[in-house]
């Protein structure tokens, strides 16, 4: 009898290769490795850019402030956590939070290619500028500011099907980011694009 390796077990593979990766310098100082965190049988993959501090103590994505207003936002939309997989274009903490280096998201992008094959996602949601740069790049898409994408959607045809693709602001720029508009909230920004993007899709 021939043993068919299941989702779960792909991803488990990958995870420890990510434990044991060497590819880039990030290793040196890495705690935990954030691979990625939900179910494999699900429609909907968000990506953002790199784990921050606290999910480098934890491996846990999305759990600072910015996973609380994430949090926010899929409840927006009648989602929760499990309705999702979360990862990031970097599976490890960049020092000092700074911008991912291209040599970095070139030795981890092969781990996120690989998730989405094994995912198939029919939505991809990408957070912010370098996690939607990232893969656009990767399914020839132009792109050019994240402020004049957020909220909109793009349609691809990957290897397994349609794909809908969500660029979108990063949660953390509801933290701390203004509109100079006083009567808008970044959040409120997040909100809306959520609502005219994934919400759209799903009622």
């Amino acid at each position: 009898m021939t043993h068919t390796t299941s989702k779960d077990e792909m991803l488990t593979h990958i995870a420890k290769e990510v434990n044991l990766c060497k590819k880039c310098l990030l290793h040196q100082t890495r705690n935990i490795p954030l691979i990625g965190e939900g179910k494999s049988a699900v429609n909907i993959m968000i990506i953002g850019e790199a784990p921050g501090y606290y999910e480098n103590q934890t491996g846990k994505a999305f759990i600072g402030k910015a996973g609380k207003i994430l949090d926010q936002l899929l409840d927006h939309v009648h989602l929760s956590r499990k309705d999702v997989y979360i990862t990031n274009v970097l599976k490890c903490h960049p020092p000092r939070n700074h911008d991912p280096k291209p040599d970095e998201i070139y030795a981890c992008l092969d781990y996120l290619e690989r998730q989405i094959k094994i995912i198939q996602p029919t939505i991809i949601m990408t957070l912010g500028r370098i996690a939607s740069k990232t893969i656009f790049s990767k399914v020839s898409l132009p792109f050019s500011k994240i402020c004049e994408m957020h909220g909109k959607t793009f349609n691809i045809k990957a290897s397994y099907g349609q794909v809908k693709i969500f660029p979108q602001y990063h949660p953390a720029t509801a933290c701390y980011a203004t509109t100079g508009n006083g009567n808008i909230s970044m959040l409120d920004i997040l909100k809306e694009d959520f609502e005219k993007t994934i919400g759209k899709v799903l009622n």
